[in-house]
């Protein structure tokens, strides 16, 4: 089994590499390999709703997002990982997502999410939900923990004096090895749930 987990932070060693790196060890000792792609401080560009995607499968701008999809597409898991500015996730890494969500066409229905997210002090519960929203329009379970998947560090290594967030993170990994694992066993003795055709509309018509 395989994670992939996105780290969104700009600073490759902060404090969001040091929770990513607490799950880490954790979905090692259950046998999972994990790969992690700090795109934080990556040039990308937001999504300009050009419709090409839908034709050829892929984003138009041919960057970290289309690189990212084929590895996406091979995981049972998704972590996504972010520093708090103003109540909110980084913006690179929301264009990231934007376009990574957007722009894929291929079933993420049971792959199990997982958003982490990291402060001095406020704005984690906005951001977290901010982030569990990717997976949650596609059918992906949101894997939680014994909190929410959050942890304080201002400065870069203040992360771990955080006990309790550090512990979080190790739960979150617990439980999402147990979930993907689960979901495994479930797809080769069920297969995937029935899926209607999809009904779209908006408040029009």
């Amino acid at each position: 089994m395989k994670v992939l987990m996105i780290n969104g932070s700009p600073h490759k060693n902060g404090n969001t590499a040091i929770a990513l790196g607490e799950m880490e060890g954790i979905f090692k000792e259950n046998g999972i390999e994990v790969e992690t792609l700090h795109i934080g401080n990556k040039a990308i560009r937001g999504c300009i709703a050009c419709g090409s995607c839908s034709e050829k499968g892929r984003c138009v701008f041919d960057d970290e997002v289309n690189k990212a999809a084929v590895r996406f597409e091979e995981t049972d898991g998704l972590v996504v990982a972010s520093p708090v500015y103003y109540a909110s996730a980084n913006a690179t890494l929301v264009a990231f997502l934007d376009r990574l969500f957007y722009s894929t066409n291929f079933d993420k229905r049971m792959k199990v999410g997982a958003s982490v997210v990291v402060a001095r002090r406020g704005g984690l519960s906005s951001t977290f939900d901010e982030l569990n929203k990717y997976f949650t329009i596609c059918g992906m379970p949101v894997a939680s923990a014994q909190y929410w998947n959050s942890i304080h560090g201002r400065v870069p290594g203040e992360a771990k004096e955080d006990a309790e967030g550090l512990q979080t993170m190790r739960d979150l990994a617990r439980n999402m090895s147990f979930l993907m694992k689960s979901i495994s066993i479930g797809k080769e003795r069920f297969g995937l749930p029935e899926r209607e055709p999809w009904t779209p509309t908006h408040f029009i018509r």
